[in-house]
């Protein structure tokens, strides 16, 4: 009897064992198949153009002025009553024309008028999870991004409270790294050998992030540091924070964190003492003392302790000697000249000992070497609660978004790495109510720079918010309730993106014919399904891109989850191409030729000409005559009107059928890049 009960639960053991490894390995590649869907490069829904009046060709200004919608955008966001006229439109040269208001066949009227197009925008805008956005952006930006500010969910109380975080206590730290890792493992790719990196963060995360920055190799470079609020911190359950901090890191191979190279007229910033004017004179108060080393303070000066050591009193060099009160010896190393410009641009000279004068500056508040604490007397950076009050003089009451961070605090981030290329990308990927393109903004009118920002949000306010917030800024500096006063408005034009989301890429999942009729008449055992599943996976080009839809590329359609409803969108595979290829975008052209549209990108990459032709294939298949012809207007006029006459570009790419004999099959590199993963690295396996 007991050897039958010890038989009896082996078998059962057995069976459990096996119908465990059966459970195990489909659960197993049922997360690995949900890995890959999740990994794959999305789709963009929709592409627009936002453009200041200066920038659109006057041909296309009546049409504008006709547009009812863009006019009644004017009026609610500028308090403009526009009227009817060119005149008009000369007058108000930063009204910004949003070509969501237009037809498509007006935007790429309105791009033909750019020779590098990509070179012209300055900025991008994405709504869409910003995993899958920096994933998309991956061969387009790699290791271009010379600044990335970003402002992550802090994971405090409040957080949670508010549903931001909804997990167990027991795994709140590990979701938050989780979502922190996977980003950042992408952002590294992005950034350019010499670019920094700034995250705003509080006490509650603080050790955790720069531990995985270290875990990453970057550099770490310390924290700096700012008072974000007036009034008290209430986030803290323990007790309350007045600062916040922002970590500094950068790649480990680069060499400076704000360096870089000076202007051509400061190359040579500092000259020999025989080359020296005989006369040369310090005004008081453009000098401070930061090091005391020799022991001796100079008199004429005020300062005790750690503190800087100030100049009261001129310092003046009379047959290159030193005639003042002040204890200094030389060499004297600047030009009367060169002084007085330094000066003039708002510099302090700083001496590093009392007993040499050997100065070197920075700019107030231009400088580009901060101290640890971001704001001082000589350039605060605002709080949260100035952050809430810009954004309410901007958009009006009511806009309802909190903690937003003030504009000056992020202009003297991104300043300081700018200061020597007023032309670098800033990347911000939790962009929240787009106070980062804001600074940029704010920094390029104010010295006439060209920074550009990538921003990557989610959120509904992406439209309420930010997307109105930046059209508002770039009509004018100065705001009061939502009211533009009289100030400074800026030439700009941006981007903005609507990408797939997860969510919808589930939605159009199609299943092989003969695997959907087997599950409907219920062929559902164990071993069947896990085989069809298993071939499900390899079907990646049916499943997940419809080939089909090629015939009509213009007319692509994807079902997309809106409002609780599913709806179909048409997704614009011409751009999507366009980041999967990671091609810089020079020009784009629309053409008609006997009925059929021709779509058609010339972009740069690696020194290569690529030259991408869309067009609908109707009437092409099996047809030698219209590909003929096909193939002459390609030939004849697409490509001479892109590159030229007789030239041919590097690479051709042409959707599906086609004769000429160097082109490459658009469909082919699409799903190979679709699918191509190489952003996750050993961190997050």
């Amino acid at each position: 009897m007991a050897e039958d009960q010890t038989v009896r639960q082996i078998l059962r053991m057995q069976v459990i064992r096996s119908i465990g490894y059966k459970i195990i390995e489909f659960l197993a590649w049922w997360e690995d198949f949900q890995k890959r869907l999740f990994q794959k490069k999305k789709l963009v829904v929709r592409t627009d153009y936002c453009i200041t009046m200066d920038r659109v060709s006057e041909h296309l200004w009546d049409e504008v002025l006709q547009n009812k919608d863009q006019l009644d955008e004017w009026r609610q966001l500028y308090g403009v009553d526009p009227q009817p006229t060119k005149e008009f439109l000369c007058e108000q040269p930063y009204l910004v024309v949003d070509t969501r208001h237009f037809s498509e066949d007006f935007k790429w009227r309105l791009l033909a008028h750019f020779d590098d197009l990509d070179d012209a925008l300055d900025g991008l805008l994405i709504k869409s999870e910003n995993f899958q956005a920096l994933n998309l952006l991956l061969e387009r930006y790699r290791g271009q991004v010379k600044c990335v500010y970003i402002d992550p969910p802090y994971n405090t109380d409040q957080d949670r409270q508010t549903g931001k975080f909804l997990y167990q206590n027991a795994y709140e730290h590990s979701t938050w790294l989780t979502m922190m890792t996977n980003r950042l493992s992408l952002d590294a790719q992005l950034l350019h050998q010499e670019g920094a990196h700034f995250v705003s963060t509080d006490e509650n995360e603080l050790h955790w992030l720069v531990s995985i920055i270290m875990g990453y190799g970057r550099k770490y470079h310390g924290l700096f540091t700012w008072r974000r609020t007036r009034t008290g911190g209430h986030l803290s359950s323990a007790f309350n924070q007045l600062s916040d901090y922002v970590v500094v890191s950068t790649n480990p191979s680069g060499n400076q964190l704000f360096g870089g190279k000076a202007d051509p007229d400061e190359s040579q910033p500092f000259v020999k003492a025989s080359n020296l004017r005989k006369e040369l004179r310090f005004p008081a108060g453009s000098i401070e003392f930061l090091d005391k080393q020799s022991g001796i303070i100079p008199a004429g000066t005020k300062g005790t302790g750690a503190n800087p050591v100030s100049c009261l009193t001129d310092i003046e060099i009379v047959n290159s000697k030193n005639v003042s009160e002040v204890i200094l010896s030389g060499p004297f190393v600047w030009t009367q000249q060169r002084l007085e410009s330094e000066l003039a641009a708002g510099a302090r000279i700083v001496i590093k000992r009392a007993m040499s004068l050997n100065p070197r500056f920075f700019r107030i508040p231009q400088g580009h070497k901060p101290f640890p604490s971001l704001a001082d007397d000589h350039f605060p950076v605002g709080t949260n609660e100035d952050g809430s009050e810009e954004l309410e003089s901007i958009l009006g009451p009511g806009h309802g978004f909190t903690y937003p961070k003030p504009v000056l605090l992020i202009q003297r981030i991104v300043q300081s790495k700018s200061f020597f290329d007023k032309n670098l990308t800033v990347l911000d990927f939790f962009a929240g109510a787009g106070t980062t393109a804001h600074a940029v903004i704010n920094l390029n009118r104010e010295d006439g720079g060209r920074r550009k920002y990538i921003l990557v949000e989610m959120g509904d306010y992406f439209e309420t918010v930010l997307l109105k917030r930046i059209k508002k800024v770039v009509y004018s500096d100065k705001w009061k309730d939502g009211k533009p006063q009289k100030g400074k408005g800026i030439s700009h034009f941006f981007k903005y993106l609507y990408l797939e989301q997860y969510e919808n890429t589930l939605n159009n999942l199609e299943l092989p014919q003969d695997l959907e009729r087997q599950l409907t008449v219920g062929w559902f055992d164990d071993e069947y399904l896990l085989h069809c599943m298993l071939q499900f996976e390899t079907q990646d080009i049916q499943l997940l891109l419809n080939i089909k839809q090629f015939q009509d590329p213009f007319n692509y359609k994807i079902k997309t989850q809106e409002d609780n409803e599913i709806q179909e969108r048409v997704v614009n595979l011409v751009e999507t191409f366009n980041y999967l290829l990671g091609i810089h975008v020079k020009k784009i052209r629309q053409f008609e030729d006997n009925g059929r549209l021709y779509r058609a990108v010339l972009g740069e990459k690696e020194g290569k000409n690529i030259v991408v032709v869309w067009r609908t294939l109707r009437d092409l298949n099996e047809n030698e005559t219209a590909l003929r012809q096909d193939q002459q207007f390609i030939e004849g006029t697409v490509l001479p009107a892109l590159m030229g006459t007789n030239k041919r570009p590097d690479e051709l790419l042409i959707n599906r059928i086609y004769q000429i004999s160097y082109a490459k099959s658009i469909e082919l590199q699409f799903n190979r890049l679709m699918w191509h993963s190489n952003q996750l690295n050993n961190h997050n396996k």
